[in-house]
């Protein structure tokens, strides 16, 4: 039996990471659901998809007044945004998009944003992860997840906007399947005993699951850790 709603309203999307790994899957799902999107990119060649339902804009995601215009009249602001992980200096491009897009989304008058950070983006969450996952993968990541943990917090923090969080484990550069989303009120999705399902997640199936997110309040000002069965 399909989940899926009878009825998908259309929808004027703004992506941002429209170019990125994750951006690329978003932005084809929504055009093949019907919804209008603009991708908002700071290199308008690097997308190399045409469609009548798609419009590509030039803007700086750091920068309010860039933004501003861009989210003018659109329903909901989608973000697929990634920054690479740093040794030797502090992240800051979670949480400095973020605050630009908080800023240009009051602006436009718009409220609702559903964005991607990671499992494990709070700094005690891992203490349940694979030896291997704690000792080895979250360190090399950890300047992108304190990030991200931050930016969740900037968000937490409004009152006036309807945002979403999704928390996905590792990525995959695999299309969309079919398999049942898991889902969990957290920094990754436990089995019964406590214990993380799973490791990884594909793109497609993070972006199936952001999307299904239209047509439910289901997590509305809520981080939602998921991976699929």
């Amino acid at each position: 039996m399909s989940h899926r709603p009878l009825l998908s309203l259309r929808m004027k999307i703004a992506v941002l990471g429209a170019t990125g790994q994750t951006g690329q899957h978003l932005v084809n799902q929504a055009l093949q659901q019907g919804h209008m999107v603009t991708a908002i990119v700071r290199n308008p060649g690097k997308l190399a998809v045409h469609h009548d339902n798609l419009k590509v804009v030039e803007g700086n995601i750091f920068s309010v007044d860039s933004l501003k215009s861009h989210f003018e009249g659109q329903d909901v602001i989608m973000s697929c945004l990634g920054f690479p992980a740093s040794f030797f200096s502090a992240v800051t491009g979670y949480t400095v998009s973020m605050n630009a897009m908080i800023g240009a989304m009051r602006e436009a008058r718009v409220s609702r944003i559903i964005t991607m950070t990671s499992w494990y983006t709070e700094p005690n969450s891992g203490s349940q992860s694979s030896y291997l996952v704690r000792f080895l993968l979250l360190p090399m990541i950890r300047s992108v997840l304190t990030n991200m943990f931050e930016m969740e917090q900037c968000l937490q923090e409004t009152e006036d906007i309807n945002w979403t969080v999704v928390r996905p484990p590792g990525l995959k550069n695999l299309p969309a399947s079919a398999q049942e989303f898991m889902t969990h009120e957290g920094y990754f999705v436990p089995n019964n005993n406590g214990q993380p399902v799973g490791s990884s997640v594909a793109r497609g199936d993070v972006v199936r699951f952001m999307l299904s997110l239209l047509n439910t309040n289901a997590w509305l000002k809520k981080g939602v850790a998921m991976t699929t069965k």
